[in-house]
Order: structure tokens, then C-alpha cells, then sequence
């Protein structure tokens, strides 16, 4: 597509134990991002959310291994370039990671002007001290953060101001995709509302043209994102719109994690959410067909059908061997298979 800004193909990255036990955590895995847009990604920790956004950003380092598949940000490819490169000329303009624990992730002995100043010299900018400052202060104003806090060090700044600064920092050079990995966890609901708002701003303002957003927070993807992806053992189960992924799941890991979300509607009060029974399967074995089937309640359809992506709609897929007709069919002769918006209405 022509506006497609990140693509990522067939993408395979493991992780190596001391034992050297390999553990696949992105198996296949294949995607677009076109800009102006979101995607949210959801799944049940240990899926391999963080670990394919720290794949796609094409900057491996051990236990982290690439393994085959290619990644492409606004038509340029970045898979096979040397670590050193991908510092110096992706990271931080192409594309920008605002890891998990964000808050933790500034050296407190260092006042926040001087994470700028090694960003901005890291990327060659050849800007004097006075004009790092001053383009640092025209950026935080924009984003509603203070000129003083510049100056601070980070245990000066609370959490929720912590979070909002590693976000400017990390968005300084303006990259075209922005990864957020959690980015509200560990923050009260009113720091959680602001630090949305300043995500939404950097994609209306045009510092940022496209984003990932990464949370076990489903409910914040039906808000801030424009698709959401279900992520299951290292593969993308699902894709669709965010309104169709939480009102009408099709795969049912997908329709199993939107039932687990508690949301204050009326005509809720007498509906008891729906666990998904078992655990995730074992990453460092050879998996063989559906990787769901054995917490799958409607396992008996398939027979050990060999799953693959169907296709529900544009933009519409999901990945498993039953029909989405059938699996509709089961879905609305099973009183508890609803998820739980659908049990408000």
C-alpha cells in the first residue's frame, strides 16, 4: 500500500537460554502500519508482545536472536544493516522504543537536558549547547511539559512527569513509528489520561506519523488505537479495527481475552467473566498445529486441523482452521461465550 509506512514480513526471533535452548518468541509473525495510524497489541504476558517490538526496531542483541524475515520503514529496509548503523541512523528517526518501566530508565545523577544532548550527538547533530536547549524547551512546551524540568534531575519528577519525559526524549528527533511498550503501567488513572493525551498530540502534531502501542490494558486500546493485533505463543492470532476486536472477537483466544475485561455498563452486574483455562504452550518445544487448541473450549471442530489466516472482511483476519461462520454459530448457541460488552447491551 502506498502509505504504508512499516511492514513487517515473515519476521522469526528467538531468544537463547544458557542451556542453548532456543525459545521462539515471534514465529512468523507479518504486519503493516500505514501512517497516520495505530495499532494496538494485546495478549496474555509472555505472548511476545515486547520481544516483537524489539524485533522490529532491527537491533539485536543477546539472548535476542534473528532468525529470518524482512522489516521495511518507509520503504527503506533495515534487517540486515550492522548494530552500529542501526544506532546511528534508525533508532530514534525512524523509529523510537519507549520500553517497559520507562520511569526507572533515566540515570538520576543526570539532569534531563543532558539525555538530549547525548540523543541529539548520537544521531551527529552539530547544534551548540544553547541551541539544544532551545529546541529541547519549544519541544517540551509543545508538549505541555515545563521549561524547569529541563534542569531537574529525574527524582525530582514524579512518576506520571518521569513517564512524560522519557516520551519527549524519545520523540526529540521526530521518528517516523513510535513503539510504546506499557506506557501507562504502573501510573494513577490521572497520570494515565494525560500521558495518552500527549501520545495522541505527537501523532496530531506530526512529531510521530505511526504508532505501536503495546498494554495488557485492553480496555485503553478501544481508545487510543485505530486496529488492534491479538498476539498468542509468538504468532498474531487476530487483526481487525479496535470496535471489531472488542464488541466482535472472531478467534476464540480472542474472544476469550476481550471476556476477561470488567467494565462498569449496565446489564453487567450478572455476568461472570470467563477464564480461559490451561497455560500458554512451552516456547522452547517444536509447536505443530493451532498452538491454542488445547485451552480451546471448541477444540473438537477441527479435528487437528492445521490452522492458517482467514480472511473476515478488509482488514479483517484471524488465524484458525474453523469458519467464521461455524465458529459464529458456536459462539451464539454458547451463553457464556459472549463478551462481556456484548452481555451490557
Amino acid at each position: 500500500m502506498a502509505n504504508t509506512i512499516l511492514e513487517v514480513r515473515n519476521l522469526t526471533t528467538f531468544y537463547k537460554t544458557r542451556m542453548d535452548e532456543r525459545v521462539c518468541s515471534v514465529d512468523n509473525v507479518s504486519f503493516f502500519l500505514e501512517e497516520g495510524k495505530s495499532i494496538g497489541i494485546a495478549g496474555e504476558s509472555g505472548c511476545g508482545k515486547s520481544t516483537l517490538a524489539m524485533s522490529v526496531m532491527g537491533y539485536y542483541f543477546p539472548p535476542l536472536h534473528y532468525e529470518s524475515g524482512t522489516i521495511t520503514i518507509a520503504g527503506k529496509e533495515i534487517t540486515n544493516l550492522e548494530p552500529d548503523v542501526i544506532r546511528r541512523t534508525v533508532l530514534g528517526t525512524d523509529i523510537a522504543y519507549i520500553p517497559q518501566a520507562a520511569m526507572n530508565a533515566l540515570n538520576p545523577t543526570r539532569k534531563i537536558i543532558r539525555f538530549l544532548e547525548d540523543v541529539l550527538r548520537a544521531h551527529g547533530s552539530e547544534l551548540t549547547d544553547s541551541e539544544i536547549y532551545d529546541l529541547a524547551r519549544e519541544r517540551f512546551a509543545v508538549l505541555n511539559l515545563p521549561e524547569k524540568v529541563l534542569n531537574q534531575y529525574a527524582l525530582e519528577l514524579s512518576g506520571g512527569m518521569k513517564q512524560r519525559t522519557v516520551i519527549a526524549i524519545s520523540t526529540i528527533l521526530s521518528p517516523k513509528v513510535l513503539i510504546a511498550d506499557e506506557p501507562s503501567s504502573a501510573l494513577d488513572v490521572s497520570s494515565q489520561k494525560i500521558v495518552i493525551k500527549l501520545l495522541h498530540e505527537l501523532m496530531e502534531k506530526g512529531f510521530v506519523k505511526a504508532m505501536l502501542f503495546i498494554t495488557h490494558e485492553l480496555p485503553l486500546l478501544f481508545n487510543v488505537t485505530d486496529d488492534i493485533m491479538v498476539m498468542y505463543a509468538g504468532e498474531i492470532v487476530e487483526r481487525g479495527s479496535a470496535k471489531e476486536m472488542v464488541f466482535d472477537p472472531i478467534m476464540p483466544y480472542s474472544r476469550g481475552l476481550m471476556n476477561s475485561i470488567i467494565v462498569p455498563e449496565e446489564g453487567t452486574r450478572g455476568h461472570v467473566l470467563q477464564s480461559i483455562p490451561g497455560a500458554p504452550p512451552n516456547l522452547k518445544l517444536k509447536l505443530q498445529g493451532c498452538r491454542f487448541r488445547e485451552r480451546c473450549r471448541y477444540s473438537r471442530e477441527c479435528e487437528g486441523m492445521q490452522p492458517g489466516e482467514q480472511s473476515a472482511g478488509p482488514g479483517r483476519t484471524y488465524r484458525c482452521a474453523v469458519a467464521e461462520t461455524k465458529l459464529r454459530e458456536l459462539y451464539k448457541n454458547d451463553k457464556n461465550s459472549h463478551p462481556i460488552h456484548e452481555a451490557a447491551k
